[in-house]
């Protein structure tokens, strides 16, 4: 049996959205204590750059793991007709009910490649720049534990922890 190379390819777009950090599990006293000035009603706006990355082996006829075409189509479909000058609270409806972190837009735009992709088992990696300083990776993966409510607060805390960090250190509102 011969093995190939398997190799990583990434493509990089840029999207302008805006949204509200609010989470319809928590009151709006915690929201503003977790979400703080991410939390403002009328909300903020980033311009996020989404990296997506596919692994796969060189094909030995087209010396390509995935054409660059089709991976930018797939974007294009995915992310930038889905995401792109939105209210991602109000116009995109996986949102209706989640708060739209850049952890969970993550998982949106996986989500989305896979439904789309010729070879969905090729999706490496996505990686959201928030901020030129804050960034998120979605490999996939899921995470099952015993006392999942605990790891969810940790979680939370160590965010507000990191957001108050930063926007402290920066004159920037776009940073929650």
């Amino acid at each position: 049996m011969s093995s190939r190379p398997q190799v990583y390819l990434t493509r990089k777009e840029c999207f302008s959205a805006c949204h509200r950090l609010h989470s319809p599990f928590l009151s709006e006293e915690a929201n503003r204590q977790v979400y703080g000035k991410c939390n403002n009603p009328n909300g903020h706006g980033h311009n996020y750059t989404v990296e997506v990355t596919v692994r796969g082996p060189v094909d030995s006829k087209t010396g390509m793991v995935m054409n660059i075409t089709d991976l930018k189509e797939y974007m294009e479909q995915a992310i930038m007709k889905k995401l792109d000058h939105l209210n991602l609270d109000k116009d995109v409806p996986y949102f209706k009910n989640l708060a739209s972190t850049t952890e969970n837009v993550a998982i949106f735009i996986w989500d989305s490649l896979k439904l789309i992709m010729d070879k969905p088992e090729l999706l490496y990696e996505i990686k959201i720049y928030e901020t030129d300083k804050n960034s998120v990776i979605y490999r996939g993966e899921k995470h099952t534990v015993g006392h999942h409510h605990h790891h969810h607060e940790a979680v939370k805390q160590s965010r507000v922890t990191h957001s108050s960090e930063n926007s402290s250190n920066l004159s920037s509102d776009s940073d929650g």
